[in-house]
């Protein structure tokens, strides 16, 4: 598969229309004012990643996100993230993704919210950032290399744009030692726009782009107990789940995707990672 068919397919997975109708919808059903909308309506549905806004503020910490920052988040989704980090921490954020669909209503919720004198959104492409040379403090990424086959080029773009002394903050899904993933999964339909990497290769690709880590964690226990906590949660409501990112991107197919995350996670097929890495000043 090509570069270009490859981008294609991973945005015909996530982009299928409606998701901002989809999300409204939601949200008036809970009573939230749509027009002035709060961070904390947006929580449940905003953040699609294993463990959700608890996973972003740790990541901010670690990255020691600052007032003043600029921060690039590379595979921005709807933009969770990027709005938690531009409330909390009073920084700029500039969010990049591949699925125009994503960046749109990531557009439209910054307006809800309030935000948008601090964070903008641009539909493109992570392996051809478009983006001068050291034009941000911080990139930002989370459960995004997923989908991207070529890490080298992925991750010496990132390194071009940073500051001298700025930070690449990671939070991703790699390859585990339990075997081969089970499809489907929220990222990939199948193996052919899935890319995992292992936390080793990881590593290798950070320090050939020139990064050095400062920060390692394997966050992997923390996202199973997760994983159990919202399956119980699942159980008790039975058909009355709440609201999630999942549902809102993908319908009806979201149980599956979940449900073969969730065995991945805890078959050790797949682990999860935290990673701070510095460019040299």
């Amino acid at each position: 598969m090509t570069e270009k068919s490859s981008s294609s397919k991973i945005q015909n997975h996530y982009g299928r229309g409606g998701l901002a109708e989809r999300i409204l919808g939601v949200l008036r059903a809970t009573g939230a004012d749509v027009e002035a909308l709060r961070q904390d309506d947006l929580a449940p549905i905003d953040e699609f990643h294993i463990r959700g806004r608890e996973a972003t503020a740790e990541v901010a910490e670690m990255a020691g996100i600052a007032a003043g920052d600029s921060v690039l988040d590379v595979g921005c989704g709807i933009g969770g993230p990027s709005r938690f980090l531009a409330q909390t921490f009073g920084c700029h954020v500039t969010g990049l993704d591949l699925t125009a669909e994503f960046c749109q209503v990531a557009e439209m919720l910054a307006v809800r919210t309030g935000l948008s004198d601090k964070v903008a959104y641009r539909q493109g492409d992570a392996l051809d950032l478009p983006y001068g040379d050291a034009a941000f403090d911080v990139v930002w990424t989370q459960h995004t290399a997923m989908n991207i086959a070529d890490k080298p080029r992925l991750y010496a773009q990132m390194y071009r744009v940073l500051k001298p002394g700025g930070r690449l903050a990671i939070y991703d899904v790699l390859a585990g030692s339990g075997g081969a993933i089970r499809y489907p999964v929220p990222w990939a339909r199948d193996a052919s726009t899935s890319f995992v990497q292992t936390p080793e290769d990881l590593r290798g690709y950070l320090r050939g782009a020139g990064f050095e880590i400062a920060e390692w964690r394997d966050v992997s226990a923390q996202g199973i107990a997760w994983v159990e906590k919202v399956r119980a949660a699942a159980q008790a409501q039975g058909d009355t789940v709440p609201p999630n990112a999942l549902g809102l991107i993908f319908g009806d197919d979201w149980r599956p995707l979940a449900a073969n995350m969730a065995r991945n996670l805890t078959e050790q097929r797949i682990v999860t990672y935290q990673a701070i890495a510095r460019k040299p000043v």
